[in-house]
């Protein structure tokens, strides 16, 4: 059986995995009979199946007796010849191996090697289990001796492979603690690591197995095999584990704490700039797991180091690297850091932005997607702060990521969209540049239709309130309605999202507030007034949506042609409904506007 990392590697798993809590009594007496197997012709030779009878009819475990006839069946299984291990399971011996382990006998560590031989094939591990090897196995794991513990490890680790149940035994028996310690006992022996290791490997996944891992040191012992690791399977190994294990918000700290990022990046550092495949593959999965090491809010402040530290500093150095890999989580990891204000700040005046601006820019003519999509989430997350936005925009960066326009991808198009709404938000200019950019609207308008993506569809109407919202501009209002593109802000005015209904109400009522005239037609074709209407009856609707289309209702009532449309569709009706609503507020709106409604004036 193999595993296989994230990238392809094939390791070999002879990983613990469980342990069988059943009682096999080993009959003592004399032999009542000969396993009939062993009196046919067989493909074996004649020692072994002299040897086989001679250790299926023992009745005490006498080193001198045994171990001849133990070396013969080691040698058949260790020539590797079709079925020896299934034969040789099936000849009586699992008992008298058993007992040979359970009384710690001299021969403990050559049986240990024979069932480790044999469990190598599939058919043979359920007969082990049965006969309570692993049972009389584990113990052994708390031996002095190395050869013991590596046989004892491979042995319990192929018979219980591929095995939930035993694995889960396994944990509760409390062996979790002790790979540890070996490990840590035995850092040099890398045969007895590797077996540890790959246990470790597969028992991570287990919430049990993290809770105990939780309570140990675990970190610096992985560390310091990841720094000693000369070959890729080792390291897979030990990347795996921590993936695993990061996956823990407790872990994640205590990794941070451990200096396990900086481990990584270390690593990384190393491999860098050659081309072996297994080193790339190393590379891709040390760079994902320090990116998920920075989901912890803790984790991620330790490795910023307001700045300074040495993971932030090689993140940097990712994003003018020439490995696609390092720059995506060069990009990620920068969207990461800046989830607080402070440390966007921090990381603009450090000057990052020109280097994801770059980065974008090397993506624009098919480039990688992935690339471009954690590009853009970087700049929207450092765009958030007040201060941020204005110095990102003197700096021309609207101008520059607008490059990625002509993106056909989705995923890049959302990205963008949401990008640019962060940067006009609360900054009247930007708003005002951008909504006047014909070349940009008239993309907002070709995304305001993507039937087939709700959520680029989404993020251009979004983008297009602002637009208004933040300019509060009659140029604005005019080149949105040139575009045609009020339809899409009534559409969006019905959205299941409440922010996004309370978005498009709000620009609609700026627009008219503008230009009613240029707004009658739009909303006459959108039919805006029967909208507006339903949504105010509507018993389910939320009250600052509600609210929202008052202000909307407010701002068309002071228009003599629009007030007659209101009219004409018999406003005062839903607007009298509201006047005795629960909130003050909203019943207060409704009579002032069915107040201005009643002013023939």
């Amino acid at each position: 059986m193999t595993y296989n990392t994230s990238c392809g590697y094939v390791l070999l798993d002879i990983t613990l995995q469980g342990i069988f809590w059943f009682s096999v009594h080993v009959i003592r007496g004399p032999c009542v009979g000969v396993n009939p197997r062993l009196t046919h012709s067989t493909s074996f030779g004649d020692s072994l199946i002299e040897a086989l009878k001679a250790i299926s009819v023992s009745t005490e475990v006498i080193e001198e007796e045994l171990k001849p006839h133990l070396d013969t069946v080691l040698a058949a299984l260790l020539e590797k010849k079709k079925d020896a291990a299934v034969e040789i399971a099936r000849s009586g011996i699992l008992p008298t191996l058993a007992q040979a382990l359970r009384s710690k006998s001299p021969l403990s560590c050559q049986v240990a090697l024979v069932v480790a031989e044999m469990a190598r094939e599939a058919a043979v591990r359920e007969p082990c289990i049965e006969a309570g090897l692993v049972k009389v196995l584990v113990p052994h794991l708390n031996s002095n001796n190395q050869e013991m513990l590596l046989n004892t490890g491979r042995a319990i680790g192929r018979i219980c492979f591929d095995n939930s149940f035993q694995q889960d035994q396994l944990v509760q028996s409390g062996v979790i603690p002790r790979l540890v310690a070996i490990i840590r006992e035995y850092p040099e022996n890398d045969p007895l690591v590797n077996v540890c290791l790959l246990a470790l490997c597969n028992l991570a996944d287990m919430d049990s197995a993290r809770e105990a891992l939780a309570e140990l040191d675990v970190a610096g012992v992985l560390t310091f095999q990841l720094k000693r690791a000369t070959d890729a399977e080792r390291r897979h190994v030990i990347l795996e584990i921590l993936g695993s294990l990061g996956e823990s918000d407790t872990l994640k700290l205590q990794f941070a704490e451990s200096g396990v990022p900086e481990a990584l990046s270390e690593m990384i550092r190393a491999l860098q700039g050659g081309s072996d495949p297994h080193d790339l593959c190393s590379i891709k999965i040390a760079s994902n797991l320090i990116v998920s090491l920075l989901l912890g809010d803790e984790s991620m402040q330790k490795c910023f180091g307001e700045g300074s530290g040495v993971v932030y500093q090689d993140v940097l150095s990712w994003l003018q690297s020439s490995n696609t890999q390092l720059q995506l989580s060069g990009a990620l990891a920068v969207a990461n850091f800046a989830r607080n204000d402070s440390n966007c700040v921090k990381m603009l005046d450090l000057g990052v932005v020109p280097h994801i601006l770059t980065l974008l820019e090397q993506h624009v003519e098919e480039g990688d997607v992935s690339v471009q999509h954690a590009g853009l989430s970087a700049l929207r997350n450092l765009a958030i702060p007040g201060t941020n936005k204005v110095q990102m925009l003197e700096d021309g960066v609207t101008e520059r990521i607008k490059t990625l326009l002509r993106s056909d991808m989705p995923p890049v198009q959302f990205k963008l969209l949401g990008t640019l709404r962060m940067m006009v938000d609360g900054q009247e200019e930007a708003a005002l540049v951008l909504g006047r950019d014909a070349v940009l609207l008239a993309r907002i308008m070709e995304w305001c239709e993507a039937k087939d993506h709700a959520g680029v569809r989404g993020e251009a109407s979004r983008l297009l309130a602002a637009l208004i919202r933040h300019s509060r501009s009659p140029e604005v209002v005019h080149a949105v309605a040139k575009a045609d593109g009020i339809r899409h802000l009534v559409s969006m005015a019905t959205s299941e999202h409440v922010i996004m209904q309370n978005e498009a109400l709000v620009a609609l009522a700026i627009a008219s507030a503008i230009d009613i005239e240029s707004m009658k037609d739009p909303f006459g074709d959108a039919e805006l007034l029967p909208m507006l209407k339903k949504m105010l009856e509507d018993p389910a609707g939320a009250v600052e949506v509600k609210f929202s289309a008052l202000g909307l209702i407010c701002s068309l009532a002071n228009s003599s042609v629009m007030k007659v449309e209101l009219n004409s569709v018999n406003m005062k009706e839903s607007l009298s409904k509201l006047t005795d609503h629960s909130s003050s507020k909203l019943a207060s709106q409704a009579s002032s506007i069915l107040a201005t409604l009643g002013d023939t004036s």
